[in-house]
């Protein structure tokens, strides 16, 4: 068992990871009837977004002798309306690092692989953007 989740009542869940006993609590939007207290439901996938990329890419970095410590994602998660899904996110990030331009291609590209984003169904737009510093 990866987590057990918990319907808490007002369009509220609350999370626990098994192995480590993380806990996330989940609302669902203002715009879908929700308070917006937390991070939704959807949310969470466009952030997991980010994070999967971000893992990957420290991964790789790691092996390449590559520094991303304070490197940051905005993301933002565009919603269609009808069937009410995730229709694009977007995940601009900006890398602070001392990679050369050979190892920032070997980042980016290694980015895109990441199982998060070769999970999410095609119909998903994925804007990326990648800005070095």
């Amino acid at each position: 068992m990866t987590s057990k989740v918990t319907y808490l009542g007002d369009l509220r869940t609350k999370s626990i990871h098994v192995q480590s006993g993380s806990e996330i609590i989940s609302d669902a939007p203002l715009d879908n009837n929700g308070k917006g207290e937390a991070f939704s439901p959807t949310d969470t996938v466009a952030n997991a977004l980010a994070s999967c990329m971000f893992t990957i890419m420290g991964i790789k970095a790691r092996d390449l002798n590559v520094d991303l410590v304070d490197s940051t994602a905005e993301v933002t998660k565009i919603m269609n309306a009808e069937p009410r899904r995730i229709g694009a996110i977007e995940v601009i990030f900006e890398l602070i690092s001392n990679a050369d331009e050979k190892s920032k291609t070997i980042l980016e590209r290694a980015a895109m692989t990441c199982p998060v984003f070769l999970s999410l169904h095609p119909d998903i737009e994925k804007r990326v953007t990648f800005n070095w510093k």
